[in-house]
């Protein structure tokens, strides 16, 4: 990769690049979701209990990239015309890379401060196939990723994703780890968008 990527693991590929609108593009764009978009707050069932998930999201893509996560099926809404954008720039920036990356969806979360937060977890449903690229863009506040290895072969470690920055999840990474936004006393909105693609029915 180039000097403008650092890689963090080669074997499952893991890289952060930053600078992916620049400024001023990145903070109006943060400025615009937050303002314009249908966050909701879903409750999903654990345990047998309803629980209203502890940050805002908005689930976008195509028409056919339903997704199913925690029990519940989510159907897409519409690209806004950022998000569409930032789509468009990280196919770019991949495409560089040689990577090819035919997201048809992607999945927003809106952390308000330090306390909202998301639960250890791999991207590993069956809709997005057995080695899914996941590719995901911050927004405001800077926070670190906590990740850990599913079978104990390392030592857990954090990812610090700033703003306008772009975490890239290469094949393997969801079967070989877990990650997790945890709890910090981190001030400050922050928006965060992973882009993933969602196969059709036939190729599951």
């Amino acid at each position: 990769m180039t000097s403008a990527w650092e890689r963090l693991l080669a074997e499952p590929p893991l890289s952060r690049y930053r600078g992916v609108l620049g400024e001023p593009a990145a903070s109006e764009a943060l400025a615009r979701l937050d303002a314009e978009l249908d966050w909701q707050r879903p409750s999903l069932r654990l345990y047998g209990r309803e629980h209203p998930i502890p940050r805002r999201q908005v689930w976008m893509g195509e028409p056919e990239a339903r997704y199913r996560y925690s029990g519940r099926d989510f159907q897409p809404q519409d690209w806004h015309p950022d998000v569409a954008d930032i789509r468009e720039r990280i196919r770019t920036l991949l495409a560089s890379q040689g990577i090819a990356a035919d997201f048809n969806s992607v999945l927003l979360n809106r952390y308000a401060d330090g306390d909202e937060r998301m639960g250890w977890h791999s991207d590993d449903e069956p809709e997005l196939g057995q080695a899914p690229v996941i590719a995901a863009v911050t927004l405001g506040s800077e926070r670190p990723l906590r990740f850990r290895w599913k079978q104990g072969n390392g030592e857990p470690f954090n990812v610090w994703l700033p703003h306008d920055s772009l975490l890239l999840m290469g094949p393997g990474c969801q079967a070989s780890l877990q990650h997790a936004l945890l709890p910090r006393r981190i001030p400050g909105l922050r928006i965060s968008l992973t882009f993933r693609r969602v196969l059709p029915l036939a190729e599951r």
